[in-house]
Formats: C-alpha cells, structure tokens, sequence
C-alpha cells in the first residue's frame, strides 16, 4: 500500500480538473492506495504568493507531499501551460520534492491545441523537482467531462478509457518502485524494532 497525494490546482470548486482526479483517485483508492488530497484553492492565497512556506497550512500541503509515496498533478491548462495556483505551490517546494516518488501528470483544458501542455509544460518543472519516475500523463479536453448541478460529473468513454491506462501504467510504476525498495524498506524496519 502506498500513499498517494493528489494535487488539485484548479481554482474554481467545480471544476473538470477535479472531475477528472476525482475518476483516477477512485482507482488508486480501489486498488488498496491511501490518498492524500492537496487542494492548491484552499491554502491561504498570502502565504502562497509570498513563498511562505512556514505558513502551517502551507506547510501540512508540503509535508503531505513529501511524505507521500507518488504524487497525482491536475491541472487545468491557461494559455497553453499549467495554472498560476500550480506554478506558485511548485515554486515553493525545495529543489528534489519529489525524490524517489513516482508522478502522474493530468490536464484538462479546452482546445486540443493544448494537448501539449502536459508534455511540454508541466513535464519539466516536475522533472526538476527529481522524481523517481514521470509516468505518461493525460489532456482531457473539458467537452469530454459533463458536470451537473447535483455535483455529479461524467467523464465521456474515450476519455475515461485514456484515464484507466495511464492510471494503470502509474499502478504498476508504484509497485514496481515498492519492489525495488522492499530490501530498504525491510531493513528500515528490522532497525526499528531492534
């Protein structure tokens, strides 16, 4: 079982970013994972503009984050890159915040010609953070999600097919990066009790 935190950077409270980690964090969940949500719109704005990291909710976000096992980033897509919100959390945390943890990437935007954004953009500012691993990410287009005013969302089947194989290929990095580590893992433990 590892621990997953799943970062939300949309700043609206209904949004088809959330819908989407809303899908992927019910398959993490089923497959026996605990998930940790961040939600970027929740921190207190001052702090978080101010690089205030001593700020103790932003720090709770930052020690969620660094004590998670891999780490799930949505992101609605502005003017062809991740949002303001993201960038401005990501710029706070310490250079290798995502050592060791296995990442995916997911994007939902309006136009296709966005669709890079997750490569492109949002890529490289989690690659410099030093992740063990960035799994293939995702762009839902926001005509694929249907939200409704009960608070329900339906993501269309072509896009929720894309999401269960990317969620899959991150499953499977997670247990093959908790395969890799069970020595370490084990010796950690048997110090604890000895």
């Amino acid at each position: 079982m590892a621990v997953i935190a799943t970062v939300s950077s949309s700043p609206s409270s209904s949004s088809r970013t959330d819908a989407v980690l809303a899908d992927v964090t019910q398959r993490v969940q089923r497959a026996g994972h605990v998930v940790v949500p961040i939600v970027l719109r929740d921190l207190p704005a001052q702090p978080l503009l101010h690089g205030h990291a001593d700020d103790p909710d932003v720090a709770a976000a930052v020690s969620a984050l660094d004590v998670a096992d891999a780490v799930v980033v949505t992101t609605p897509v502005y003017k062809a890159a991740y949002s303001g919100l993201l960038k401005t959390f990501l710029d706070l945390l310490p250079q290798f915040a995502l050592q060791g943890k296995v990442v995916l990437p997911l994007a939902t935007g309006g136009s296709p010609a966005h669709v890079l954004a997750v490569d492109y953009a949002l890529r490289p500012v989690l690659a410099s953070l030093a992740p063990s691993a960035i799994t293939p990410g995702w762009f839902v287009l926001a005509s694929q999600v249907s939200l409704f005013d009960t608070g329900e969302a339906v993501i269309d089947e072509p896009a929720a097919e894309a999401l269960r194989e990317v969620t899959d290929v991150f499953l499977d990095a997670i247990a093959g990066a908790f395969l890799l580590t069970a020595p370490a893992r084990a010796a950690a433990g048997s110090q604890a009790v000895a």
